[in-house]
């Protein structure tokens, strides 16, 4: 093996660095040296200006439990923030909600099925989209659903500072290296700073505003809400707001905390009035009594929550709650540390920087920017004991957003999470397996109405009401698949994290019961195979006899659940049955033109450009079908990829990425990751080529949609590392773009961590560490090593030379 030293020198001198950042990752192990050299840089947004709308230009900030976005206005701050569970539908706005179910609508399962077996399509559709649909209380239109309900904006914080002169040297800045939001600015002599942040521990917004004037400056503080029903008042130092939503009658308050370093506070006709002061810290909490229970999911102590939240923060001082935030963000963060090598413009500002970009710029540092702030919106969106991060994260500004705001499960809400464990974020992975694992009790009275299925399952649209049944309208709402592509994330947490205790006693329940549900619901067709009848292609297409997606999930959850058997060593009689079942499941099909067929019908027309590419699973998420393994259904799968195009909605780009990288294509993965960063400012409705980001590199559907950023964070990941097909490769997709660089602990299934190097577009060193025993085979090129341990902690380096 080379010398690993010279190569760390040799390649620090390439990148022009000379220092390493510290990283986190664990402390069981000591290095002398780090074999990756990193540019020593923070990574932040910034611009110089305010911003002017709330989609794109606003910056966030959160917590998982709480949001934010701020505007970083001058006379007037905008800070709009959110509460996780503050939703409008459930049994509050609906007295017969029942999670959409129609109890008996199973006796037209039969019916439905065999007029697609005599052909009658359109027959069967009208009488499934009759009787097998889910069940509202109204469809007012322009996405208003009663009953099902959607995420509400919580409030608006307006901070008014005193000026008196003319502003200079105004930034704008959200520093995602360690989770802050900063505003500075100069008005005549004073200098003013605002620093903003979302502490997890402490579960509160902080906001401090700081000026340099002699006395002080004067403050003026308004809240207000979209909300109707609802008091604001000052008690003592915290202004609370108290309320309950109009249509549900849910409970919500916010207590905020002012902390005016002893200088005059008063309260009337709905203004704070502060100072004047050098010093203000706002500390801001909210909640609400949901309570993610079946069947009633109301009951928590919201007052007492808030009440004993603030009471935390009076042994604590700003600097230590700023202290204690930075080391729990950070410890998160900066465990993965990507370096593509230096950018002419990192030192202008953001809006500029991506304007540039448009013009064919080459700005690596960008791409690495825009990596790692998917990493930062998911750590602000999804911490243990919140729920999951929703199609926007946690951050709506309106009552009636897009989508609902809702969790999608027909690709939406797995894409944002495709990135939690590759990027070594497996805590945040968290949140979504516990709300898959409570949404098996609603989702059993689902599979039992409509299907008369033993297990559960949900479909399209799910909310925080255990809303499980199919959606009101097809083709749109049919998707029974959705539990069983939950499947995967919950297998993957214990793929990426070798736990035998979780996946006995939470991954596997949930498999086996989202199996349960495909053993019985599986028909077998003409030619004996078992086909998923009917079904749907997610949002594309009619009904079918086997839509292909669904027949790639079932495969995927089988061989997961088969595969958790073996290790747990239980229910033999079950695992063969499992087994006998994916043997005989509709194998994959090469239609007429050499496409891979999205339904069991040769029906794909070449020149259909639609955004959803659902067929296209087994190559991923999924890994039915493999480069090394299966080449002619990976040709197939390009093939279909090609006529699909590069333009789409922005996760549908982002979920392009991650073909490519499969099909260890980093020239096209590299374009579609340049078309993921398209400057638009399309704030409409567009289903098949609006993907792109707005000036605060919030991914657009258009609008707003947190999938198409996390899409783009697991592509980039998916072109460094795979390991999917029982190897772990190394460079399977590095784009000519991206000849020099390095990156740090990025994870492969199996509990590995992988830090690599490389220069002149090949491989240097690659070190890995593991967290359990086991063997591992490495991949680079025509190169392969294995790694063998029988304990954890252990380290390799590896120049991927052939041994």
């Amino acid at each position: 093996m080379r010398n690993t030293l010279l190569l760390v020198l040799s390649l620090q001198l390439l990148l022009g660095c000379t220092n390493d950042q510290t990283h986190a990752h664990h402390d069981h192990h000591h290095h002398d040296h780090e074999v990756m050299p990193m540019l020593d840089t923070e990574l932040k947004l910034w611009y110089e200006q305010a911003a002017e709308d709330w989609m794109q230009q606003a910056l966030p900030i959160g917590n998982g439990f709480l949001a934010a976005m701020f505007f970083g206005g001058v006379a007037e701050e905008r800070i709009q923030f959110n509460e996780e569970t503050l939703w409008s539908g459930g049994r509050g706005e609906w007295e017969d909600y029942n999670g959409g179910n129609r109890p008996g609508a199973y006796q037209y399962l039969p019916k439905v099925r065999s007029l697609l077996q005599a052909g009658k399509y359109e027959e069967a559709h009208a009488l499934a989209n009759k009787e097998l649909t889910g069940v509202i209380k109204e469809n007012k239109g322009n996405g208003q659903w009663v009953g099902f309900g959607a995420y509400q904006s919580f409030g608006d914080l307006y901070i008014r500072p005193s000026h008196t002169d003319s502003i200079i040297n105004y930034k704008r800045v959200l520093n995602i290296s360690k989770g802050l939001g900063a505003v500075s600015y100069e008005s005549g002599d004073v200098k003013h700073q605002r620093t903003y942040f979302a502490s997890y521990p402490k579960r509160i917004l902080v906001f401090q505003f700081e000026n340099d004037a002699p006395d002080g400056s004067a403050y003026e503080v308004e809240l207000k809400s979209l909300h109707q029903q609802k008091n604001i008042r000052l008690k003592g130092d915290e202004l609370i707001m108290k309320g309950q939503l109009e249509n549900n009658g849910m409970a919500f308050e916010s207590r905020m905390k002012i902390d005016a370093q002893g200088a005059e506070i008063s309260f009337a006709n709905g203004l704070l009035k502060v100072g004047p002061t050098q010093k203000l810290n706002l500390f801001l909490t909210a909640a609400t009594d949901y309570l993610n229970e079946y069947p009633h999911y109301t009951g928590r102590d919201f007052e007492q929550l808030n009440v004993q939240t603030l009471a935390n923060l009076d042994s604590a001082t700003y600097e230590e709650i700023l202290t204690e935030h930075l080391q729990d963000y950070q410890e998160l963060f900066d465990r993965v540390q990507l370096d593509l090598g230096p950018s002419p413009s990192s030192e202008q500002p953001t809006d500029q920087r991506l304007r540039a970009y448009q013009e064919n710029g080459e700005d690596p540092a960008l791409e690495v920017l825009y990596f790692q702030y998917g990493r930062y919106l998911l750590i602000s969106s999804s911490r243990p004991g919140t729920l999951p991060a929703n199609l926007q994260g946690k951050w709506n500004h309106v009552n009636n957003p897009p989508w609902a705001c809702d969790y999608h499960a027909n690709i939406n809400i797995q894409m944002i999470y495709w990135p939690a464990e590759v990027t070594n974020l497996g805590e945040v992975h968290e949140p979504l397996i516990e709300y898959i694992d409570k949404l098996r009790a609603p989702g059993r009275q689902t599979a039992q109405d409509f299907f008369n299925a033993r297990g559960w399952i949900v479909n399209t649209m799910n909310n925080t009401f255990g809303f499980t049944a199919p959606g009101w309208d097809f083709p749109w709402g049919f998707f029974p698949a959705g539990a069983a592509w939950y499947g995967q994330h919950v297998w993957q947490h214990y793929d990426y994290n070798p736990d035998r205790d979780y996946l006995e006693n939470t991954a596997y329940p949930i498999l086996k019961e989202a199996s349960l549900f495909w053993l019985d619901y599986l028909t077998e067709d003409e030619e004996g195979y078992l086909v998923s009848s009917p079904s749907y292609s997610p949002e594309h297409g009619g009904i079918s006899t086997g839509a292909y997606m669904d027949i790639e999930i079932v495969w995927s959850l089988f061989s997961n659940t088969i595969h958790a058997l073996d290790i747990l060593g239980i229910e033999p009689d079950f695992k063969e049955e499992l087994i006998r079942a994916k043997e005989k499941l509709l194998p994959l099909r090469v239609g007429r033109w050499g496409q891979l067929q999205e339904w069991k019908e040769d029906l794909d027309d070449p020149e259909n450009k639609h955004r959803h590419l659902s067929h296209l699973f087994a190559l991923y998420p999924g890994k039915q079908i493999s480069i090394l393994e299966t080449p002619a259904l990976a040709e197939a799968a390009k093939t279909a990829l090609v006529a699909r195009g590069n333009e789409g909605t922005g996760w549908s780009i982002g979920w392009k990425i991650n073909f490519w990288a499969r099909l260890h294509d980093g020239a096209n993965a590299y374009a579609m990751l340049r078309r993921a960063l398209k400057l638009t400012g399309d704030k409409r409705f567009n289903m098949s080529d609006g993907g792109g980001v707005y000036l605060n590199l919030l991914s657009t559907h258009p609008p707003f949609q947190l999938d198409g950023n996390m899409g783009v964070t697991a592509g980039v990941a998916e072109m460094l590392l795979q390991s999917h097909a029982g190897v772990i490769h190394l460079l399977p997709a590095l784009p000519e773009h991206w000849p020099n660089g390095g990156v740090k602990g990025l994870k492969a299934r199996g509990g590995l961590e992988v830090d690599m190097n490389w220069a002149d577009g090949q491989l240097v060193q690659v070190k890995v560490r593991n967290s359990t025993p086991g063997s591992y085979r490495l991949k680079y090129k025509g190169a392969e090593t294995t790694f063998s341990t029988l304990s954890g902690g252990q380290e390799m380096n590896w120049d991927g030379q052939p041994r």
